[in-house]
């Protein structure tokens, strides 16, 4: 779990530059292009719009979901440009790690005036 946690320090570190750089207000599509970016040039290993399959009763299911982020196989990161962040926004992500196996998530709304204040770590 160590691993984890400081991996979800340089995601975080690399979501408050880009914040930094554009503010808020943006469209989730232009912070997801830039965190990409950004963690291309911090050389954090990720997959973006990872496909995420339903499995159900055994069956693997496709459903059109889609990871925002998959960071080194450990970390899901799921991307918000929301007034509010809602319960659903955290079921949403809850249910990413059950689907994925992993343990850990962010989900980060960059809709807010200090990106700290705008990032939740889940762990399962």
């Amino acid at each position: 779990m160590f691993y984890e946690k400081e991996l979800t320090a340089k995601i975080i570190g690399a979501a408050i530059e880009v914040h930094k750089a554009l503010g808020p207000g943006l469209l989730e599509s232009a912070y997801q292009t830039c965190l990409a970016h950004e963690l291309v040039l911090r050389n954090i290993p990720f997959e973006k719009e990872r496909p995420l399959p339903v499995v159900y009763k055994g069956e693997r299911v496709e459903c059109g979901y889609r990871l925002d982020f998959l960071v080194d196989e450990k970390v899901v990161v799921e991307l918000k440009s929301v007034n509010e962040v809602h319960p659903v926004h955290k079921a949403q992500l809850l249910t990413y790690l059950k689907l994925t196996g992993c343990r850990v998530g962010l989900l980060i709304n960059f809709n807010v005036p200090k990106l700290v204040d705008g990032v939740v770590r889940c762990v399962l």
